[in-house]
């Protein structure tokens, strides 16, 4: 058994999954029968893994991180905390609220922060309306 980290390129959703095989992997691949549980699209590809190392009694024990990554990581957290406390969070209503902002000259105090889909962002830029994407992490999964 190996496993993949896998990523969807449609939702950006990152996963994990079993297969009996690399070569298993690549058939199912070239069948088109790997797809993202979020959106369902079939566009999933392997990502960069860390290796797991097993010692001779058959414990698993993570590679340690990289300094950069570590260091790439407290600065994300740095801008999550600092956007948390200067933004309002709109949840899904990102779209409409930038909008919103945009067009009825709705000022509002602060800056706003949400989800959006790539599309939706697209969107938005076309537009003029000034958005920017950061990657976001729950505290817990790291």
């Amino acid at each position: 058994m190996i496993k993949y980290k896998l990523i969807c390129k449609e939702c950006q959703n990152l996963f994990d999954s079993w297969f009996a095989s690399s070569l298993e992997y690549e058939k199912l691949k070239k069948l088109k029968h790997l797809n993202c549980y979020f959106c369902n699209s079939i566009k999933v590809e392997k990502t960069l893994m860390s290796p797991s190392i097993v010692n001779l009694k058959g414990n698993i024990k993570i590679a340690p991180k990289h300094k950069k990554y570590i260091k790439i990581q407290k600065k994300i957290r740095e801008y999550k905390k600092f956007i948390k406390n200067n933004f309002e969070y709109v949840g899904n209503n990102f779209a409409y609220e930038a909008r919103s902002i945009n067009y009825k000259s709705k000022k509002k105090s602060k800056g706003i922060y949400g989800e959006a889909t790539k599309d939706e962002v697209m969107e938005l830029k076309e537009e003029g309306i000034e958005v920017d994407t950061i990657p976001w992490f729950n505290e817990k999964d790291n």
